[in-house]
């Protein structure tokens, strides 16, 4: 019997270090505690993937975006701004894992899934890209008037209605 694997990719458990001199030292106790339990010790020579955590302002900025857009544009109307999010990632292409299937009767088509956007899951480099391709994405689709840089400032100063 052949394992079915799963279509989305799952993120590693990431820690966070602190850059010392010469060497990197875990940031709290959590990271400590995770090198404990999977058996890590002094003088163990360890693979890893290096990444700069993102800026939570960043993060923030994400879902003012959302929020504005929920608020100000018809078609987003009654959405959250996390329902918003995942949809400008699927029509925009930005930020989605495309998976081919084919339909008997009607033939191949591409399904796209949004990747997460939390801070586990993508650094800030990839972030600013997702968002960047969103703005453009609004401003060619939903509001011609304004520029990407337009949208993204707009977003910046967005406080939510309460």
């Amino acid at each position: 019997m052949n394992a079915v694997r799963p279509l989305i990719k799952r993120t590693k458990d990431r820690t966070l270090w602190r850059v010392g001199r010469g060497r990197l030292e875990p940031l709290d106790g959590f990271t400590l505690g995770q090198l404990r339990a999977k058996g890590y010790k002094l003088g163990d020579i360890l693979s890893a993937e290096l990444t700069k955590p993102r800026s939570p302002g960043f993060h923030r900025l994400a879902h003012q975006l959302g929020s504005m857009l929920a608020e100000n544009i018809e078609a987003f109307a009654g959405m959250d701004s996390h329902g918003v999010l995942k949809r400008l990632q699927i029509e925009a292409n930005v930020g989605c894992d495309e998976i081919a299937l084919n339909f008997p009767g009607v033939g191949p088509c591409t399904y796209r899934v949004p990747r997460s956007l939390s801070f586990a899951s993508m650094d800030e480099g990839q972030f600013r890209e997702v968002i960047a391709g969103m703005c453009r994405h609004v401003s060619r689709q939903y509001w011609p008037t304004c520029s990407p840089d337009d949208i993204e400032r707009m977003a910046s100063v967005w406080v939510e209605a309460t």
